[in-house]
């Protein structure tokens, strides 16, 4: 059996609790851990090591520089230049500096496998990586707004007193500020959100909310961890599982939405080598305006990349 391994670049509050989130999970045989901070990274290994020591299946824990890659199935980059939770603008000249310090050594130390970005702005970075990379735009990913999706079917549920994984309903376009949830497409077994409820609800409010959740969250405890390591852990684990299950994801277009040369985030198929297709979805006048407007303001970053 070939041993699954993943590597998580930048071990701070999100890639360690990424790290203790897959090893509960159980589905990989090895995480590589990479930071330049070496007495902190030992640390998290030891702490780690306890954690695994409970696991019914082997799991080791390792530590490894970002070039020692060439056996790793998933390289998951959480980066920051310390100035997390201002905006995502801010970030990008930043970590886009420290992503290009990282990205063609391991290129050329023969990595082969995934990319999963999970640093902000990850729709540019995730562009960004691609680009360096020269990998297949299947194997370049971002968490985009899988977990914004997942707080706006969080939000609805405690709402609407329905279980969030019973409701489809999703958000597309940049993982910032102008994302926007595609109600048209958002129902409960097929019933639209709008029909279900006998009651008024403000859907755009709820959706306004789980925009703005991270930065609450920030704003409270300085920093956000359990649900971007559950969202990368969940991504994962799809791709590992070979599941063809549908995530809304930071992907390369190349034509679809009439659009090229950009991440963005869309619902996508995950499989073993990454994403196998792109969902097109049918927006409605507005969805398609607010979509074209993300788009550009992805493009605004891209342009700003070194």
């Amino acid at each position: 059996m070939k041993l699954r391994k993943i590597m998580i670049i930048g071990v701070g509050n999100v890639g360690s609790t990424t790290a203790y989130t897959l090893i509960n999970r159980g589905f990989c045989e090895e995480i590589a851990l990479v930071d330049l901070n070496k007495e902190l990274v030992y640390g998290h290994q030891q702490d780690l090591l306890d954690a695994a020591a409970y696991r019914q299946n082997m799991i080791k824990v390792s530590l490894r520089e970002a070039t020692d890659c060439a056996d790793i199935d998933i390289a998951i980059i959480c980066v920051t230049a310390g100035i997390a939770q201002k905006s995502r603008e801010e970030e990008l000249a930043g970590t886009s500096k420290i992503v290009s310090s990282i990205i063609p050594g391991m290129m050329k130390n023969g990595f082969k496998g995934i990319f999963l970005i999970a640093t902000n702005p990850c729709d540019a970075i995730t562009y960004q990586v691609w680009k360096l990379s020269g990998l297949p735009r299947h194997r370049v990913i971002g968490t985009g707004v899988w977990l914004d999706t997942m707080r706006l079917r969080r939000i609805l549920g405690e709402t609407m007193d329905i279980g969030p994984q019973s409701i489809d309903a999703f958000i597309v376009g940049e993982h910032g500020d102008s994302q926007f949830p595609v109600w048209s497409h958002s129902s409960v077994y097929g019933i639209n959100l709008n029909h279900l409820e006998k009651r008024q609800i403000d859907f755009d409010q709820l959706g306004d909310k789980a925009r703005k959740m991270g930065f609450e969250i920030a704003s409270r405890k300085h920093c956000t961890e359990y649900g971007i390591s559950s969202t990368i852990a969940e991504i994962c684990q799809q791709i590992l599982t070979n599941s063809h299950r549908a995530l809304a994801l930071s992907c390369i277009l190349d034509g679809e939405y009439g659009y090229q040369n950009v991440a963005i985030g869309v619902p996508a198929i995950l499989d073993q080598h990454g994403i196998k297709k792109i969902i097109e979805l049918d927006f409605n006048d507005k969805e398609q305006q607010l979509f074209t407007h993300s788009i550009h303001i992805v493009k605004n970053y891209i342009k700003q990349l070194p």
